[in-house]
């Protein structure tokens, strides 16, 4: 049994117990807190870190056997609810291998995974009950889950594995020949054109037995058991927390998660720390963190290798009218393979606002700063400050602005404005570097809505291409550098009112800038040398003389 002075003086955040303040000895503290909240570009309210009983419950002493054969569900169950019933306090997961089903938190309750602690969450989807969540509906329980809670931590440095290879669908084009023939020869069903693999008849049919059921049904009739037959295509989130407040996440591993490995989703004063996200790059829709509509939320240290998006904002809209995503702090995180380092959307029709991304490492992601979203799932997102990213060897895009994301509708000229057309403007891009990528910039608005009101400064990429941009508006760039292999250094179609001030001509430059469109106008180039270039600007057939002017 563990002593409570031991494990308070070692577990519990510094903020927790009076006297210790030492950030080396791994707690948060709240100085640590607003040294990245305090002098941003936006107001933000302090964050209220959680606040733990000094009581310590043991697993152990509730039955469970860290042999990796028993399953424990029943001992975190009755730990979790021990440490709940007493006021609150920390529940500890000591070293070994702990197969469980669904852990679900409580109010007040710091569950601890010591070093050396693999909690291994059952194959068997059997152990998954269907359960109704307050943002998402009818979902299947997560591997770890929290509803509508207050003062709750996932802390220590242990590993939450969410055996997330017995529900994820395979892409034959994502995995090598012979891991494909290893999926195929285990079992599952491989869809007629050969392209995908799913792990059971009912994961590869859960689509459309879910339509099927909506069809026939009211969704305010739905019950547990009405998605029972779509659970294996019904993959859950390895951690989800809705409508929490005060939440710390600190140093936990999360690996091989379901489908998004975390989603705190309508949360309030959020921090997370030190937390590693561990998915394959083939983990269809193996999201690392997405923040979903919350409110005061601090990530930070965190590493991140994932089979889709690195660290996610997500939004959809609640009745406040206000934006449902606002207040984020992202710094000092690292992301390998993944769809994007820094993504926003595609889902961004709650609105988006005040975002401070900043000293952030991309390596060898799809895409390193991705804004996307698409017409009916947008809406506001203004005030991003984004600064100080270094990235290597990106796959497309150094920065990409995309409001045609999975969006088949890019020749069919400008649409109704509604409240679900994407909006992105106000962005603060500085001091990003950048060594490889296909493409430096590429901005894709809308006809109706160009991407507006972007600066991008002080900023070094090199890429296989330069900058593109089309419907385009107010963009401002000063100090960048693009060195790209081939091609124009810029390509404007249908964009106005650009300046670039103290530009960069690279020598042998074929074409400085190309402007075409109707709607290109009032482009300046200011304070640079074309003198390398063998074509200076380069005019389309649609655009006036004098659209562009160079001082």
């Amino acid at each position: 049994m563990f002593k409570s002075k031991s494990i308070t003086s070692v577990l519990l955040p510094a903020v927790f117990i009076l006297g210790l303040s030492s950030i080396s000895s791994g707690q948060v503290t709240k100085d640590e807190v607003k040294k990245y909240t305090s002098n941003l570009p936006f107001r933000m309210s302090e964050i209220k870190l959680p606040e733990f009983p000094d009581k310590v419950f043991s697993i152990e002493s509730y039955g469970a056997v860290g042999d990796g054969q028993m399953l424990n569900t029943e001992a975190f169950r009755k730990t979790i609810d021990a440490c709940s019933n007493a006021g609150g306090g920390t529940v500890v997961v000591p070293p070994g291998l702990w197969l469980t089903g669904p852990i679900e938190l409580k109010s007040n309750v710091n569950l601890h995974l010591k070093r050396g602690a693999l909690v291994l969450f059952s194959r068997n989807h059997d152990d998954y009950p269907i359960i109704k969540s307050p943002t998402r509906g009818f979902v299947v329980a997560s591997p770890v889950y929290g509803f509508s809670l207050n003062n709750v931590a996932i802390t220590g440095t242990g590993l939450l594995d969410g055996s997330g290879i017995t529900w994820r669908p395979v892409k034959k084009a994502k995995v090598t020949s012979s891991m494909w023939k290893e999926l195929t020869k285990s079992g599952g069903v491989v869809t007629d054109d050969g392209k995908m693999w799913w792990p059971s008849e009912q994961a590869a049919n859960g689509a459309q037995y879910l339509r099927e059921l909506r069809e026939k049904k009211n969704k305010k009739d739905f019950t547990a058991e009405d998605f029972l037959p779509a659970r294996d295509f019904m993959r859950p989130i390895l951690l989800l927390l809705s409508k929490c407040k005060n939440v710390l996440v600190d140093g936990v591993t999360l690996q091989n998660s379901p489908a998004f490995a975390m989603y705190p989703d309508r949360c309030e004063d959020v921090v997370i720390r030190n937390v590693k996200v561990n998915n394959e790059y083939w983990a269809q829709n193996g999201d690392g963190i997405d923040i979903a509509s919350s409110k005061d939320v601090l990530v930070y240290n965190c590493t991140v290798t994932a089979g889709d998006d690195g660290i996610c904002m997500k939004s959809s809209r609640d009745k406040s009218g206000n934006a449902a995503l606002q207040n984020i702090v992202i710094a000092d995180c690292v992301v390998y393979h993944a769809h994007g380092g820094f993504v926003i959307g595609s889902n961004t029709d709650g609105g988006m606002e005040n975002i401070s991304v900043k000293n952030c490492d991309y390596v060898g992601t799809d895409i390193g700063l991705r804004f996307k979203s698409g017409r009916g799932r947008g809406g506001i997102v203004r005030n991003i400050y984004i600064s100080n990213i270094y990235m290597k060897d990106i796959v497309n895009e150094a920065i990409l602005f995309d409001t045609y994301y999975e969006e088949s509708q890019r020749d069919t000229g400008p649409q109704p404005v509604t409240e679900k057309t994407p909006v992105f403007k106000d962005f603060h891009i500085d001091s990003i570097f950048c060594n490889g990528a296909r493409q430096a910039v590429r901005v894709a608005g809308l006809p109706e809505m160009p991407i507006e009101n972007i600066s991008i400064s002080n900023c070094v990429i090199s890429a296989d291409r330069g900058f593109t941009s089309e419907f385009a508006s107010g963009f401002n760039l000063r100090n960048v550098k693009i060195f790209p292999k081939t091609g124009d250094i810029y390509s404007l179609k249908d964009t106005r009112d650009f300046v670039l001030d103290k530009g960069f001509c690279p020598a042998n430059t074929g074409v400085f800038m190309k402007v075409e469109g109707k709607e290109t106008a009032r482009i300046k180039i200011l304070n640079t040398d074309l003198s390398p270039a063998k074509t200076p600007v380069e005019y389309g057939p649609d655009v006036e003389q004098g659209a562009v002017t160079q001082k």
